[in-house]
């Protein structure tokens, strides 16, 4: 059966998209469907929801990030062997850069590109009639982008869900659902957004009742119906391969636990297929990479909660070093803090990391630094050859205490291209920044 798709966005953040992904994905599974899912945008966590209820990778639409074959590639991924595809949408569904024109990174470049009607899931506390107006308005800014229908949510009452819903239909958009305001907060957060679905023990009985709530107060029909068939983009995939980010090693330790569990997964997916092997190992468990293993990877996360575990993990930290000494290690964000000296907790308190490289990063001093990046390679390391050009974000609260004087690892440019000078650092075969890697720019200089 060919795969349809649609897209779940809004106009902002916090808006409930994720809870009308989860809740579609759920009652959609119940009925059988074979469900899979992306989220647009850089963004780990999502995903990781996504695919506990679908059993498959969690995939990323970006259009900055990844060329046109690439995004293929990976819709072409997403829609393997489902019945139907949800897009979540990150931000605001037309958020983005400034330019260029289709490839801004927005959610709207990826409804426009693949032909995705979208569900507008529409916040509508401390409002009535004024939803209206927002609807029409998101429904006529992109000729292209085309808005299926309105799911309302976080509704008071029979009354206010009468409102709302008469000032939809006014402006000529159907009323997929309306979701009643419910006490508490669905899913815990923490500072880089949910806390993560490998966290909650009670994830399974949540969604249950989130399926219960999409089958009473949304209109899954009407959903399904709006959804488009997927293009066949078989032919893309061969032309993706300049775009993907080669395995580093044929046998890759990768670090995955609660503290490492950053890896986007195109990467892994697309590894695999090449015929790649990832071994996982967790470090908070105390254990080292496997010393078979060509390469060691350690993606972000959130070691920063559990600093003190990792400090004590002695047979990690010896593993690792012996490991460096004769394979490349490589860290991510998160994964760059453990390779540092040390790293300060929230408390302030200072603990022991590895010292494979020399610099120093706190928690306690906490500045927020997000955004799109651009990294030219200065030298060959596990993420590629020096000269390669990589896309991929930065998104962390932590501050570098102490940059130590290890030699740079890439040059840095924000998205819209202003120069953020050198990152990371690289000693001997260790390498690591804060730049999350999603795709190449280029093969090789």
């Amino acid at each position: 059966m060919t795969a349809r798709a649609i897209m779940v966005a809004a106009p902002r953040s916090g808006g409930g998209k994720t809870t009308v992904t989860l809740a579609l994905l759920a009652a959609l599974k119940r009925r059988g469907l074979r469900v899979g899912a992306a989220k647009t945008g850089p963004d780990y966590i999502d995903p990781a929801f996504h695919a506990a209820i679908t059993g498959r990778p969690g995939l990323n639409l970006d259009s900055w990030c990844m060329p046109p074959a690439l995004l293929g590639a990976t819709m072409q991924a997403a829609q393997q062997d489902v019945d139907v595809v949800i897009v979540e949408s990150a931000m605001g569904l037309f958020d983005g850069l400034v330019e260029p024109k289709g490839a801004r990174g927005s959610p709207a470049d990826i409804a426009a590109g693949f032909g995705i009607p979208v569900v507008l899931v529409l916040d509508v506390s401390g409002q009535g009639q004024s939803v209206g107006p927002i609807a029409k308005g998101f429904a006529t800014w992109q000729p292209d982008v085309h808005i299926a229908g309105v799911v309302v949510n976080r509704v008071a009452s029979a009354r206010h869900a009468g409102l709302t819903e008469g000032a939809i239909t006014a402006a000529g958009l159907p009323v997929f659902g309306t979701l009643m305001r419910q006490a508490g907060t669905p899913l815990p957060e923490r500072h880089l957004g949910l806390v993560q679905a490998r966290e909650h023990g009670g994830l399974a009985d949540w969604l249950e009742k989130l399926a219960d709530k999409a089958e009473q107060e949304l209109d899954l029909d009407a959903i399904l119906a709006a959804a488009t068939v997927l293009p066949d983009l078989a032919s893309v995939v061969d032309q993706s391969a300049a775009a993907f980010v080669p395995p580093p090693g044929q046998r890759i330790a990768v670090a995955d636990d609660d503290a490492f569990s950053f890896l986007y997964g195109h990467l892994s997916l697309f590894w695999r297929q090449t015929g790649a092997e990832l071994l996982p190992f967790s470090p908070l468990a105390d254990e080292a990479p496997d010393p078979s293993c060509d390469v060691c990877w350690l993606p972000g996360g959130y070691p920063e909660l559990h600093a003190g575990r990792l400090a004590q993990s002695q047979n990690f930290h010896a593993g690792l070093r012996s490991f460096a000494q004769k394979h490349p290690v490589h860290g991510e964000c998160g994964g760059f803090m453990v390779l540092g000296g040390a790293l300060e907790d929230a408390d302030g308190t200072v603990h022991a990391m590895t010292g494979l490289l020399g610099h120093q990063t706190s928690f306690a001093k906490r500045k927020l630094h997000l955004g799109y990046r651009e990294a030219t390679l200065v030298a060959d390391c596990a993420v590629g050859k020096a000269g390669t050009r990589l896309r991929g974000h930065e998104f962390h609260y932590a501050s570098v205490l102490d940059a130590g004087d290890d030699l740079p690892l890439a040059d840095l440019r924000a998205g819209d291209g202003t120069p953020l000078g050198a990152c990371g650092g690289r000693r001997g075969l260790v390498s690591g920044s804060f730049f999350h890697v999603l795709a190449r720019v280029n093969t090789e200089a």
